[in-house]
């Protein structure tokens, strides 16, 4: 893959891997993944509620409640979630080719203000397989610690159409989204930033 690529504490960033038609077929799809299994506002364990707005698609769908981090067969309406779209499936093929076909792709939809603090993706049952993210539209500001919580992080600003791998010895540091550069992308018509997260469940 010939390809710009940076290590940041172990995630492999692709920026600029996926050109503007493309961005721009991912976000029809997304669009009707929405449709499909409208975006919510999960809460955390604690009922606070999360500034992302969420939805998923495949087998399985991402769940965040009073109850506890999860995943499920069915959106909280109680639909079955839209299958991956291929263009998004294309994307897995392409960044880890020799991987399990992907059970989840994650939607997560960043509005002015929005953030995702430090954490690790864990709810998986096999860790050997990675996490594969998309960006799409406005650029975030993208943090990557330790797998361990506390001591030194480092940053980096994700634009439109960058991926990043976060699998081998980093697939469970722990990374969030601390801002978005709000209006730094003409990708979404009303701003923001959509992020797509496919993952092995099983």
């Amino acid at each position: 893959m010939d390809l710009e690529r940076h290590d940041l504490r172990g995630v492999s960033i692709f920026p600029g891997a996926l050109d503007t038609p493309v961005q721009e077929r991912l976000v029809e799809r997304v669009r009707e993944i929405a449709r499909a299994a409208p975006m919510f506002h999960p809460e955390t364990r604690w009922g606070k509620q999360m500034s992302v707005k969420m939805t998923s698609a495949g087998e399985f769908g991402w769940i965040s409640d009073r109850r506890g981090y999860r995943y499920e067969r069915r959106h909280p309406s109680g639909v079955a979630w839209p299958r991956i779209p291929d263009e998004v499936l294309a994307v897995w093929d392409r960044f880890a080719p020799a991987m399990r076909a992907p059970e989840c792709c994650l939607v997560n939809y960043y509005a002015e203000g929005a953030r995702m603090g430090l954490h690790q993706d864990r709810d998986e049952a096999d860790f050997s397989q990675p996490v594969v993210s998309v960006s799409l539209g406005d650029e975030g500001l993208f943090r990557v610690g330790n797998l361990e919580k506390g001591g030194k992080t480092e940053s980096v600003w994700l634009k439109s159409g960058a991926v990043a791998v976060i699998g081998g010895e980093a697939r469970l540091v722990h990374h969030g989204v601390d801002r978005i550069r709000f209006g730094s992308s003409r990708l979404l018509k009303d701003g923001g930033r959509i992020n797509l997260t496919l993952r092995v469940v099983t």
